[in-house]
């Protein structure tokens, strides 16, 4: 399982925001905008905040990639 947050930088990026703008803006510790960096899962509490303070929707921040099954 693998989670993407590329929609997330890209729309920092458009909101002339960095990450640790972000980070003070939902108020959260730098281990989670680390997490975030590296693809990984981070708590349904804090898209909820990145969503309610960047004025978006969770499908505009994040994406699951599925991996490829073997058959």
């Amino acid at each position: 399982m693998k989670f993407s947050y590329n929609k997330l930088w890209k729309l920092l990026i458009d909101m002339d925001m960095n990450k640790e703008d972000l980070q003070i803006l939902i108020e959260t510790g730098p281990s989670t905008i680390l997490r975030m960096g590296r693809n990984e899962p981070v708590r349904l509490e804090i898209l909820c905040r990145i969503c309610e303070k960047l004025y978006c929707n969770i499908e505009d921040i994040i994406e699951y990639e599925r991996g490829r099954k073997d058959v």
